[in-house]
C-alpha cells in the first residue's frame, strides 16, 4: 500500500516543465511520455523531491529504496530496510524518512547523497508502515494506532498509542497531511472494509480528534488537498471520493475508468486519479474546479498477456511544479516501470489539417482545419503555418492564423513549386493546453520533360565496354542526370555509374563494362517546376566461350578449315571453358558432313564446374573418313540461368582415320 504526505517543501520549490508536443484525441494520450524499468519487486510508496529532482520508490519485498532522476534512471539504492513501506519528505527536502516495519524503526536518508543518516527505533513489535509530517513531528501508523517521532529536541522522542478511543482500526492507518494545514492529520483504515476516517488536531501535546466518519470501504490511497480542506480517498470504486475535513461529509467524486487505487494532488490543486484498469485508461488528471478529466493515460502492454500494464496501488506522485506526473506500473510478468508524464494538467489538443490531394502549380488553393480540446482555448488563440516544398526545404512561414468558431481556421496559398508541398500547422501550447502540430500534403503539378537513353536491345560480347548516352529535354533549373547499371543475377540492385549535369546538347555519357545482361537507367530527379523522369535501356551480354580438342595426332587444312585428325582407336577429349555461374551447363552439339551438307548428329547438356570448365570424352565406335564438327553453346534459360544472352561458340572440326 502507498503511504504519502505532502510536505511544506512543495511550497518552496520553483520548477518549470515543458509541454508534451503531440497530436491525438482530445484529452487522451496513448502511453506515457517516457518509461524506464525499475529494479524492484514491489512498491510501497512514491515520493518526489523537487529540489534534487529525485523520485524515491520503496520496495517492501526487497527491503530497499530506489532513487531515480526525473527520466527514471536509477541514481542510488538504499538497501537493508526490511519491509520498507511509507515515505515522507522533510519540509526543506534534505531528509527522506522511511517506515521500516521489519526493523521497528523510522530511518532518515539524506536526499542529496541518498545515504542513510539515522535510525530511530519505535519500539519492539510496533511494525510501523505509514508516515506523514504534521505539527512539527513525524507521524507513523502501526497496528491499528498512530504514534509520533519528535526530532526537535536534543534527543528523539517517541510517543505511541496517541489515537483517541472511540473506534477500532485494523492494521496500520493510512496517514495524510498538507502544508497549508500543518496541524491537521488524517487517518484512514487501509486493512478493513469498515473504512473508518478520522481527522486529528495535532497542534498540542495530546492528539484531539475533530471528525470521525467512514469512507465506505478500505482505503488504497489518500491525499489532502493543498489547503487541507478535503481528503480524497481511493477506495476501489469507479471514482475517487472526497470528504470535507471539517466534518467528513461527502464533497464530490472524481470518476475513474475502473477500480480506483491511487490519488496524487499537486500544490496547485491538480488531481491525478489512478485505477486498476487493464483495458481502459489507468490515469485520469483533473484540473481544480473542472469536473471532467483534462487528460487520460492508458498504459501499453509490455508483458506477454493481452492486457495492458497496470498501475501499482498508490503509484502516483506529482513533482512540486505539477509539470510532471510520475506513475509506477507493473506488467503481467511482475516487471515494474516508472512512467513520466510531461504537462499532465494541460489539455491535449486535437488538430486537423485538410488540403486538396492535388493542385495545379501557380494557382490558389485552400487549406482548412480545426483545433479542439477538452478545455476551451482563450480568445485570439493562433496557430502557425509553415509551407515546405522543393524551393523551401527548410520551410517558409505563412504567418499565424486565428481560430474561429469551434476552433476552425482556414487560409489560401499559391504554391509556385511543384511536387509534394507540405502545410504544417502548429500550436505552441499555453498555460492550459499542450502544444501540438499536424500536417497535410498536396501533390502540385509540374511540367513534363523528355529523357532518352540509347543502346536499347543491343547485344554485346562478353567484357565489352559500351558508352551509353542519355539526352534530357527542357527543364526549369535542374540539369543533373544520374546513370545506373543493374547487371542481371547479382542481387545487388542498380549501382551508380555516373551523375552530373548534361552538356550543351542535353547529353551525358557513361561507360559500362558488360559481363552480364544489364539494365542501364537514366534518372532525372526533377526540380520545383519539372517532374522527375527516367529512361531504361536493356542490353544483352554474351558469355565468353571456347572449345579445345585433344588426343589428336595432327592438324591440317581441309576445305579451308583447320581439322583435328584422330585415330579411330582414340577418344577425342572436348574441353569447354565458359563464363562461370552457379549451376550453369553447356549445350554440346555434334554434326557430320555428307554430300555437301552438315547434318545434326546429336546434342546434350553438360554441367560446368565452379570455374566454368566441362570436359567430355567422345567415346564409342568411330567411323573413318567422315568430316565432323562440335561446338559448345550457352542458351539463356536452358543452360540453368538467365543472366547472359544466348551465345553460340565456334565450331571445332575433326575427322577419324585408320
Amino acid at each position: 500500500m502507498r503511504r504519502r504526505s505532502i510536505s511544506a517543501a512543495t511550497a518552496l520549490a520553483v520548477l518549470f516543465s515543458s509541454a508534451a508536443v503531440v497530436a491525438g484525441a482530445a484529452g487522451t494520450a496513448a502511453a506515457a511520455d517516457s518509461a524506464r524499468t525499475l529494479p524492484v519487486k514491489s512498491t510501497g510508496d512514491v515520493v518526489v523531491d523537487g529540489v534534487h529532482r529525485r523520485v524515491f520508490v520503496s520496495d517492501p519485498e526487497s527491503g530497499k529504496i530506489v532513487a531515480t532522476d526525473y527520466t527514471g534512471k536509477v541514481v542510488a539504492t538504499v538497501a537493508q530496510l526490511p519491509g520498507v513501506a511509507g515515505l515522507a519528505l522533510s519540509a526543506d527536502s534534505r531528509q527522506l524518512y522511511a517506515a521500516v516495519p521489519g526493523d521497528d524503526s523510522v530511518v532518515a536518508i539524506e536526499t542529496r547523497t541518498v545515504t542513510r543518516t539515522a535510525r530511530h527505533p519505535i519500539g519492539a513489535g510496533t511494525d510501523p508502515r505509514t508516515l506523514a509530517l504534521a505539527g512539527g513531528k513525524i507521524w507513523f501508523g502501526y497496528n491499528g494506532d498512530i504514534g509520533s517521532l519528535d526530532l526537535s529536541g536534543a534527543e528523539p522522542v517517541v510517543s505511541l498509542a496517541q489515537r483517541p478511543a472511540g473506534s477500532a482500526m485494523v492494521g496500520a492507518p493510512l496517514l495524510s497531511a498538507a502544508p497549508a494545514a500543518p496541524d491537521t492529520l488524517v487517518a484512514a483504515e487501509a486493512d478493513a472494509s469498515s473504512g473508518i476516517l478520522e481527522v486529528y488536531d495535532v497542534s498540542g501535546a495530546a492528539v484531539t480528534r475533530t471528525a470521525l466518519g467512514r469512507s465506505g470501504s478500505r482505503a488504497h490511497d489518500t491525499a489532502l488537498t493543498p489547503d487541507g480542506g478535503r481528503i480524497v480517498a481511493a477506495t476501489g470504486g469507479n471514482a475517487l471520493l472526497s470528504f470535507r475535513t471539517a466534518d467528513l461529509s461527502p464533497a464530490g467524486k472524481h470518476p475513474t475508468s475502473h477500480s480506483a487505487n491511487a490519488v496524487a494532488i499537486a500544490p496547485g490543486g491538480t488531481l491525478a486519479a489512478g485505477a486498476d484498469a487493464s483495458y481502459a485508461p489507468d490515469v485520469h488528471v483533473y484540473r481544480p474546479g473542472v469536473a471532467k478529466a483534462v487528460r487520460q493515460y492508458d498504459f501499453p502492454n509490455t508483458g506477454r498477456h493481452t492486457a495492458g500494464d497496470s498501475l501499482a496501488p498508490g503509484g502516483l506522485a506529482f513533482d512540486p511544479s505539477a509539470g510532471r506526473l510520475f506513475a509506477v506500473s507493473v506488467n503481467s510478468e511482475e516487471v515494474y516501470s516508472l512512467r513520466t508524464f510531461e504537462g499532465p494538467a494541460k489539455a491535449l489538443p486535437k488538430l486537423t489539417v485538410n488540403a486538396p490531394a492535388k493542385a495545379p502549380r501557380g494557382k490558389s488553393l485552400k487549406v482548412h482545419g480545426k483545433m479542439t480540446a477538452s478545455l476551451p482555448f482563450p480568445a485570439g488563440t493562433e496557430v502557425a503555418v509553415v509551407r515546405t516544398d522543393a524551393e523551401s526545404p527548410k520551410g517558409k512561414s505563412l504567418g499565424r492564423k486565428k481560430l474561429g468558431a469551434g476552433g476552425a481556421y482556414s487560409f489560401k496559398d499559391t504554391p509556385y513549386s511543384g511536387g509534394k508541398v507540405t502545410y504544417r500547422v502548429s500550436y505552441a501550447g499555453g498555460e492550459r493546453h499542450a502544444g501540438t502540430s499536424a500536417s497535410d500534403k498536396v501533390d502540385v503539378s509540374r511540367a513534363g520533360t523528355t529523357l532518352s537513353l540509347d543502346k536499347n536491345d543491343k547485344i554485346y560480347g562478353y567484357g565489352a565496354t559500351v558508352d551509353f548516352t542519355a539526352k534530357l529535354g527542357k527543364t526549369y533549373k535542374n540539369r543533373t542526370v544520374s546513370l545506373y547499371a543493374d547487371p542481371a543475377g547479382d542481387g545487388k540492385g542498380r549501382k551508380l555509374v555516373k551523375t552530373g549535369k548534361v552538356g550543351g546538347k542535353g547529353t551525358i555519357s557513361a561507360k559500362v563494362r558488360l559481363t552480364r545482361d544489364t539494365t542501364v537507367t537514366a534518372v532525372f530527379g526533377g526540380d520545383s517546376r519539372t517532374a522527375p523522369k527516367s529512361a531504361k535501356s536493356w542490353v544483352g551480354t554474351k558469355v565468353k566461350v571456347s572449345t579445345t580438342l585433344t588426343k589428336h595426332y595432327r592438324t591440317a587444312k581441309l576445305a579451308g578449315q583447320k581439322y583435328h585428325y584422330f585415330r579411330k582407336t582414340a577418344d577425342p577429349l572436348i574441353t569447354t571453358r565458359m563464363t562461370a555461374f552457379a549451376n550453369r551447363s553447356e549445350l554440346l552439339s555434334l554434326e557430320y558432313y555428307y554430300q555437301g551438307h552438315w547434318y545434326h548428329l546429336g546434342e546434350e547438356y553438360f554441367a560446368l564446374d565452379s570455374t566454368g570448365v566441362a570436359r567430355v570424352r567422345l567415346g564409342g565406335k568411330h567411323d573413318t573418313g567422315y568430316r565432323m564438327r562440335v561446338r559448345a553453346s550457352y542458351l539463356n534459360g536452358s543452360s540453368g540461368d538467365t543472366v547472359n544472352s544466348t551465345t553460340r561458340g565456334p565450331w571445332k572440326y575433326f575427322i577419324f582415320t585408320n
